[in-house]
């Protein structure tokens, strides 16, 4: 566990409060991330088959990887050097300060973690069309078990209540 100051802003001689994150810790990540789209972009500018009925099975897939990253408990693993857990291991505050805070804020935003899925998933399908529908059907399935399961436990909540 790291100490409470690891979290926040931090003191510094002159007084001023210290941001956990600089602009260029920022401009890091998003570097990475263009460099990796535009790899993507260049492996398969000769290949890449990917239509408009291809785009909700690859949002569902995209929902489904970026909320397990994000919010599971399965993946506690991947955020730990990151960020803060709670007993119950939901993401809490990102850790530390620099790079290391801002990856923390990456990896406990669905949105910001579901455009990298969105990278991985498409680049897969195009790099890997086989490959890439397999993991795409069990992402995508996986993301439609997670509406239908919340849609069912509304229902009986409701259900529930009305009897109740």
């Amino acid at each position: 566990m790291s100490s409470p100051t690891d979290t926040q802003t931090r003191p510094t001689s002159d007084g001023y409060e210290e941001p956990p994150t600089e602009p260029s810790d920022y401009g890091a990540l998003n570097l990475t991330y263009l460099a990796l789209f535009a790899t993507v972009v260049v492996a398969t500018s000769r290949r890449a088959d990917i239509r408009g009925r291809d785009l909700p099975p690859l949002g569902l897939a995209t929902f489904a990887l970026a909320k397990t990253v994000s919010r599971e408990k399965i993946a506690t693993w991947v955020r730990d050097p990151f960020v803060e857990e709670s007993s119950d291991h939901r993401p809490g505050a990102p850790r530390g300060q620099g790079l290391r805070h801002a990856i923390g804020e990456l990896l406990t935003c669905t949105r910001c973690s579901g455009a990298w899925a969105a990278l991985g998933v498409v680049g897969l399908r195009a790099t890997s069309p086989r490959g890439g529908r397999v993991v795409t059907a069990v992402l995508a399935s996986s993301g439609m078990n997670d509406f239908l399961q919340a849609g069912f436990r509304y229902a009986t909540e409701r259900a529930n209540a009305a009897a109740g």
